[in-house]
């Protein structure tokens, strides 16, 4: 992960399912039973200037579907959770899931219990209509403890708990570093996976993240079938520099990179439980954000999704 990706994802949490599911009729695609949408952090500067123009904007490319990368202080983009909703209903746009980092802050050990802070952030996430409320990161000291990481992931537990209770469903977002980093001879990936109840915590597989460090969608696919509600489709390309994740790989437009990336999909929707799409590009390459979402939509669309 490249550092303005990491400081975007944590100052988007601190500064500002068994799922439940919407009924299909108002999903793109829903006779097919899936449902694409764009990871906003895609036109993450956009969004940053203009909000209201570049939902508009997305919305006329055939976007139905959008994920947030903003939360914080009770605010979606500088909006309260009920401004939002309306900006998202009047544009026919729905918000089944969303990213905020969940970390020490969101827990009380003492307690065993959540802080307000994150007992909110699930509040507002129901509030907005979400299915799913996904933590996109891991603290770099539980990588290298065991028994910290393995503590940590049952609150993960715990948070798919309460988030059940408001209908929804906890999930996490994978980057790099879980292929890349082992504990007792475990990827930290396989950790997480081991040590999660799939009936409380969504797996999101970014299918471009882990490619540098040799981590493949379609093997985690047939290795834990089932297990994957959701995914970030992502194609990359080799950088000229570190990339996105610092280890020389970047997104680009889908079909144009080095994945096999429609295979996955493919065998996400019929073995891997993978019924959201959300797409994410984070590198543009010649053209503009704005651009590559619509470009990808059509590539989306071409393939059936």
């Amino acid at each position: 992960m490249h550092t303005s990706r990491r400081n975007f994802i944590k100052a988007s949490s601190f500064a500002i399912t068994g799922a439940a599911l919407f009924p299909n009729k108002i999903f793109a695609n829903a006779k097919l039973g899936k449902i694409t949408g764009l990871q906003l952090y895609t036109v993450r500067d956009d969004m940053k200037k203009a909000p209201l123009d570049t939902l508009k904007k997305l919305a006329s490319f055939g976007y139905k579907n959008v994920e947030h990368a903003s939360y914080g202080d009770r605010k979606f983009y500088g909006y309260k959770t009920v401004e939002f909703k309306k900006i998202l209903d009047d544009l026919g746009l729905k918000m089944p899931s969303g990213h905020t980092v969940m970390d020490s802050t969101h827990w009380d050990a003492a307690k065993n219990d959540f802080t307000d802070k994150w007992k909110y952030t699930v509040e507002d996430a129901a509030a907005m209509g979400q299915q799913f409320v996904i933590s996109p990161w891991l603290d770099e000291g539980l990588r290298k403890d065991y028994d910290g990481l393995l503590k940590w992931l049952d609150v993960f537990n715990k948070s798919g708990e309460l988030c059940k209770k408001h209908g929804m469903k906890f999930g996490y977002h994978n980057h790099n570093f879980e292929f890349s980093s082992e504990l007792k001879g475990m990827k930290v990936y396989d950790i997480i996976l081991t040590h999660t109840d799939p009936a409380l915590v969504a797996q999101q597989l970014d299918t471009g993240n882990m490619y540098g460090v040799g981590g493949r969608a379609l093997e985690l696919i047939n290795k834990y079938p089932g297990r994957f509600e959701l995914m970030h489709v992502k194609d990359e390309i080799k950088s000229v520099g570190k990339g996105e994740m610092g280890d020389g790989y970047e997104s680009t437009i889908l079909g144009k990179g080095l994945l096999s990336i429609k295979e996955v999909m493919d065998t996400a929707a019929a073995k891997g439980g993978t019924k959201y799409f959300i797409l994410e590009q984070e590198s543009y390459q010649s053209i503009t954000p704005l651009e590559a979402a619509k470009e990808d939509f059509v590539v989306l669309k071409k393939w059936g999704y």
